[in-house]
């Protein structure tokens, strides 16, 4: 086994890993501050700083207020572990969500199983190190529609355009926003009380 040393405490990548090491390893971790991503003998272990969880948590709160401003349903889904071993390839991502319809069909379920479940249709990543495995093939693999992803700088929105994602300049899942408004709202975090942004975007997207 080989391992790739990365310049942060929080990331660390392992090659040679076996996938049902990866399984076992996100069994015993459960609920446990940690995230894995696992493409086929690659494994990724991060544990996410304070700056990490809180643009995580701030991006996540967008989202939501979008889908309430528009009047979407909206099912976060968080960190869930997606797997899928006829590909060997599995994630946790930082948030997720599932819209529309797709909510209807997850009512009372426990579990997912991506054999027969459908992907989500959003994924926030964060990426404050920017030197973390390339996740967009492992969501690609199970066909989540939209990512978003901010490096501190950056806005990117990329869309699922099979095989591969495309750099988008507007959402899919919550039409008419740009990566402009979305970077925006990030700033005027630092300037509004969370409460008062939530609200300012519901106003702000039944609008357009």
């Amino acid at each position: 086994m080989a391992t790739v040393a990365i310049p942060s405490t929080q990331h660390l990548i392992l090659c040679g890993i076996r996938w049902a090491t990866y399984q076992q390893l996100a069994a015993d971790l459960g609920e446990q501050p940690v995230r894995l991503a696992y493409d086929q003998g690659t494994l990724e272990i991060m544990t996410p700083s304070f700056e990490h969880e809180r643009l995580n948590r701030l991006l996540a709160d967008i989202a939501q207020a979008l889908a309430f401003g528009k009047d979407l349903a909206i099912e976060p889904a968080g960190s869930t572990d997606f797997s899928r071993e006829d590909i060997e390839r599995g994630f946790q991502p930082d948030s997720c969500f599932y819209l529309g319809d797709k909510v209807e069909t997850l009512k009372g379920k426990k579990r997912l199983d991506m054999a027969i479940d459908p992907p989500p249709d959003l994924v926030i990543e964060i990426d404050v190190t920017s030197r973390s495995l390339d996740k967009l093939p492992l969501y690609a693999s199970i066909g989540v529609l939209e990512i978003w992803r901010f490096d501190l700088e950056r806005f990117i929105i990329y869309r699922l355009e099979e095989p591969d994602y495309q750099e988008v300049s507007t959402s899919q899942v919550f039409s008419g926003v740009s990566a402009t408004d979305l970077l925006t709202f990030i700033h005027q975090a630092d300037e509004m009380p969370r409460k008062a942004l939530f609200f300012h975007i519901m106003e702000w997207v039944e609008g357009i």
